[in-house]
């Protein structure tokens, strides 16, 4: 069993809580924690007990307050030390980036549970997850061109698909720090709960994917929505449409189903992720870093 330092992960009922868990430093971000989280990541991929996976911050201050400015030991805060010529060198990739290429990559749905302050790669890492809930109490900042950087983590890429570019460049050219209210009505957070709520209304969330739903159909659907949306026509997701219905129409979890609305019963699906994908699943090529 991996053993972490700088998150806790626990799983109960097909439900996985990764929490950042450095709570003396409002959980800020290490190189040592998203090297963690990519490693739950790949055990809750790994895991068909797991339906849905819900990320928080320890305690009630902060979900994480951006990058360490002050890691121990000293060091480079925002890239590597050593100078670089070739900026296709692997040392150039920004680290909030690896997180989220990774968080892209699951085959689980992801909620976040704003449990608190999230500015910086707090901010950019929950905009790679699903769905977000937030405390009432939280504050948000993509606060990057106040410290002589740009938005960092793919940002650029996930946060005007969910907010709009117009409200994604106000919050980016501005850094300014706001609050819950103003993150629901941008759209960036899907609902504000009171602090002692919050983890109950994510819970509750992640049971009712787990409970009514095919694991392998979200799967696919989850890599559907994030990947075909970008598509210059929609005739490719018309194919991938196509092909996925045709095959899993065929499978075991299709027929459960049918079977189970029909008998007017919960639903028991047998298909697993890590055996019952479609034969073309993956159909996209992953990108190098060159």
């Amino acid at each position: 069993m991996t053993q972490y330092t700088q998150i806790l992960v626990d799983k109960a009922d097909g439900i996985a809580t990764i929490t950042l868990n450095r709570p003396e430093k409002m959980n800020a971000y290490t190189r040592i924690m998203g090297e963690e989280i990519m490693a739950a990541l790949d055990d809750t991929d790994a895991d068909d007990s797991v339906r849905a996976v819900i990320f928080t911050g320890s305690g009630d201050r902060a979900f994480c307050a951006g990058a360490d400015l002050t890691p121990e030991g000293g060091g480079h805060v925002f890239s590597d030390p050593n100078p670089v010529d070739d900026l296709s060198d692997p040392r150039v990739r920004d680290g909030g980036g690896l997180l989220t290429l990774r968080l892209f990559q699951s085959t689980k749905p992801l909620i976040s549970a704003c449990n608190g302050v999230a500015v910086g790669v707090g901010a950019t890492m929950q905009c790679a997850m699903d769905i977000r809930l937030t405390a009432d109490t939280a504050r948000f900042g993509f606060v990057f061109a106040k410290r002589g950087i740009v938005p960092e983590a793919a940002s650029s890429w996930f946060l005007p698909k969910i907010v709009g570019i117009q409200q994604a460049l106000e919050w980016c050219f501005t850094g300014r720090i706001f609050d819950a209210a103003e993150a629901k009505e941008g759209g960036f957070v899907r609902s504000i709960h009171p602090q002692g709520e919050l983890m109950d209304a994510a819970i509750a969330l992640a049971r009712e994917i787990a409970d009514n739903t095919s694991a392998v159909s979200v799967a696919m659907t989850r890599a559907m929505l994030w990947r075909l949306s970008t598509e210059d026509h929609p005739m490719e997701a018309h194919k991938v449409d196509s092909r996925s219905i045709y095959r899993l129409s065929r499978g075991g979890d299709a027929k459960e189903g049918i079977a189970s609305f029909l008998e007017k019963r919960a639903p028991e699906y047998p298909d697993t992720v890590s055996g019952d994908m479609p034969d073309f699943y993956p159909w996209w090529e992953e990108p190098e870093y060159k």
